[in-house]
């Protein structure tokens, strides 16, 4: 019976989940990314520090996949110009810090990626305040590819 609640609250949670990325805009979306990396991050170091290798492993690569398929791949180089390059090269960045954390067990690594993303992600819930007040205040260079 406990395994059944487990599962309807599990399935329950994903609906909301997934409603909410169905009526996110693009911004949200950017921002559930940031999120979702955050926590993976997060799990990535309680795992480390209490040496459950595969669970690290897997948190990780989520936060590595996150990172690369989601804020990378969203980067419209052309349109944003030099922003976008630099968020580029810090996203490369990341990534092989993420990969040599997850190598030497450094939960330091983890520590720093999660500072550059904590500061990026807040940069970017203020760009999307300054764009609800103001439209005129959006950028082309966070042109999301489509």
């Amino acid at each position: 019976m406990a395994g059944y609640n487990r599962n309807a609250i599990k399935a329950y949670a994903n609906v909301g989940f997934e409603t909410g990325i169905n009526s996110a805009s693009p911004h949200q979306l950017i921002t559930l990314l940031f999120d979702g990396i955050l926590v993976a991050i997060s799990k990535a170091k309680q795992h480390m520090i209490s040496q459950e290798i595969l669970e690290k492993n897997e948190a990780i690569s989520k936060a590595t996949l996150l990172i690369d398929s989601g804020l990378r791949a969203g980067l419209n180089l052309e349109q944003g110009g030099e922003l976008a390059r630099n968020l580029d090269d810090l996203y490369n960045y990341m990534l092989n810090r993420l990969m040599l954390a997850h190598l030497n067990n450094q939960p330091e690594l983890l520590d720093e990626v999660y500072g550059l993303l904590t500061d990026i992600k807040d940069a970017w819930t203020t760009i999307g305040i300054n764009t609800q007040t103001d439209p005129s205040q959006a950028t082309q260079s966070f042109t999301i590819s489509t």
